[in-house]
């Protein structure tokens, strides 16, 4: 029978987790990994807690729960454990890896005398915080935004159900420049990612653009904004569902340019 451990991250877990499973994939990935490692040994002190799953020993999942007062991910809200991200790696899957992760978690809130626990999950058929996995293991909906859910335990009936973030985005445009509004967090890998891909293009453009690089990371910044992570050029949204391709942020900026 297959072994499950799960346990905070230790030193040997460090690159497994910073780098979300992706060791060994590129400079531009491992430089992101490091970025992620110092920002979650920085927020231990603030209640960040990652875990690593082993089956029979080897790096199978991994989990993180921190203070919903602390997530630059949102949502928004108060006394309760925020679980924004877990993944099992896909040939570890029908293990019981993911309940343990989440029993760990739920066990972490308790502990640490929270009033519940809570995720954002979602309704599709991608791989990633499927709202029906936390369903079947008892969380109920809190709120609803399209394909998104907020999912959460109560263990005190007074707890209060968190928000979405509501994006409070204004453009706020430049005469003869093009705008590049960028919205990420280190928490996130493929918003870590993305974010360098922007600074890094708009760059080529010099004087003709204007960046303005508005860091989850920072409290104040995600509660005056809402937004955790978005990219406008001129105060149009781009996106593609995971890290943006450098091609793609240079042709939003060349329309831009010819628009102008």
């Amino acid at each position: 029978m297959a072994t499950v451990e799960v346990r905070d991250m230790t030193q040997e877990d460090e690159y497994f987790v910073s780098a979300c499973s992706h060791v060994n994939e590129s400079e531009e990935a491992d430089a992101c990994a490091r970025a992620r490692l110092a920002w979650l040994r920085r927020m231990r002190e603030h209640g960040v807690h990652s875990k690593a799953a082993l089956l029979d020993g080897e790096h199978a999942g991994f989990i993180y729960v921190m203070p919903i007062e602390v997530s630059p991910w949102g949502p928004l809200g108060r006394d309760l454990l925020f679980l924004p991200c877990l993944v099992v790696l896909s040939e570890a899957k029908g293990k019981g890896i993911g309940r343990a992760m989440v029993a760990a978690a739920e066990e972490e809130a308790s502990r640490q005398g929270y009033k519940g626990i809570a995720t954002r999950a979602f309704h599709h058929d991608f791989w990633f915080m499927p709202a029906l996995f936390f369903e079947k293991n008892g969380y109920e909906t809190a709120r609803t935004k399209g394909n998104e859910a907020i999912l959460w335990k109560r263990f005190d009936p007074s707890a209060e159900p968190p928000t979405f973030l509501e994006s409070k985005y204004r453009y706020a445009p430049v005469p003869g420049k093009v705008v590049v509004d960028l919205f990420w967090h280190t928490f996130c890998g493929t918003s870590c990612v993305e974010a360098q891909r922007v600074r890094e293009v708009t760059a080529e453009f010099g004087d003709a653009v204007v960046l303005n690089d508005f860091c989850a990371d920072s409290r104040e910044v995600l509660l005056r904004w809402q937004n955790c992570r978005a990219i406008f050029v001129n105060g149009h949204e781009i996106g593609w569902g995971y890290s943006a391709p450098k091609e793609g942020i240079r042709e939003a900026v060349v329309r831009a340019l010819a628009e102008a």
